[in-house]
């Protein structure tokens, strides 16, 4: 006989605010022993470095992980002018710095002529130090191992990149700024990109990502103080992130058992039966609705 368990896990979201130092994997290994269970993965992964909202799923919930992943997101960072390095922030080797002349002859108007060209939809090369494969091996990997990289380009769109704080330095220029974008960008670009504009270089010193979606970091806690009791159940997770219907008796039977009900959908929605209860998340695709994920059998 299989053994029963003392208490099965429920299924929803975590909010956590991760720490420098410690990868999104190490995060949700603290998260798994918290929450006594291995079935846990996160939405959009952090560098070390990086601080602030990493979302978790756990259980079922992780079926919404990748939808979730491609919600817009902000960002608070620290661009620093004056050098580049090759990881195109602050644990990379330096490649190149600027004069102290140039430096000086860089006024707050050309940095702000720079953040509006690099403003609205754009096309992005990632940092080469990403995770992204090349014929089958990740992007950050094939540098270490002293491969030259080349990416292609992305289109993006950067909603808002503002500068809030500037810092003049003897050898670099420090400016604080926020940035609101679409998945799949990199702010370590964004300063190497800013950097190479203005003809001094760029790297990013701090990350710190604010939101993801409708989840913000003021509501998330510290890994080490994860508990069972810090999940968002997962209707309430789905109610908050995606557009959501109620459907009928008859309806919620024909999702239950995978059949297509007629509904139309422009955009990945929840659908709840009447009880409340999750049961897929869905879109149409040309005349048919298509399951993203199923929470129910």
């Amino acid at each position: 006989m299989t053994p029963q368990h003392e208490h099965e896990v429920a299924s929803g979201l975590l909010l956590v605010d991760k720490p420098g130092g410690i990868t999104s994997h190490g995060a949700v290994a603290v998260a798994r022993r918290a929450m006594g269970t291995r079935k846990i993965g996160h939405a959009g992964t952090l560098d070390p470095m990086a601080t602030g909202l990493l979302i978790l799923g756990v259980e079922r919930a992780t079926r919404l992980l990748g939808h979730l992943a491609l919600h817009d997101k902000e960002y608070l960072a620290t661009i620093r002018l004056g050098s580049a390095t090759v990881t195109d922030d602050a644990e990379g080797e330096v490649v190149s710095t600027a004069s102290t002349d140039v430096l000086d002859a860089i006024t707050e108007a050309q940095i702000d002529e720079g953040i509006r060209g690099l403003t609205g939809e754009i096309l992005q090369v990632p940092s080469s130090v990403s995770a992204i494969k090349v014929d089958g091996k990740r992007s950050y990997a094939r540098v270490r191992a002293g491969e030259e990289v080349e990416l292609k380009s992305r289109a993006v769109t950067i909603s808002i990149f503002e500068r809030t704080a500037l810092r003049r330095e003897s050898d670099s220029i420090d400016i604080d700024v926020r940035v609101e974008c679409t998945t799949g960008t990199y702010v370590r670009a964004l300063a190497r990109d800013l950097g190479n504009v203005l003809g001094v270089g760029g790297h990013l010193t701090m990350l710190r990502r604010t939101r993801i979606g409708t989840f913000s970091v003021e509501s998330a806690l510290v890994a080490d103080s994860l508990e069972p009791h810090s999940l968002i159940p997962i209707s309430e997770a789905a109610r908050a992130s995606f557009p959501w219907v109620e459907l009928t008796s008859e309806e919620s039977d024909h999702v239950s058992h995978g059949r297509r009900i007629s509904l139309t959908l422009s955009v990945p929605t929840a659908l709840f039966s009447p009880a409340g209860d999750l049961l897929a998340l869905a879109e149409s695709d040309g005349d048919r609705l298509r399951y993203l994920a199923v929470f129910v059998g």
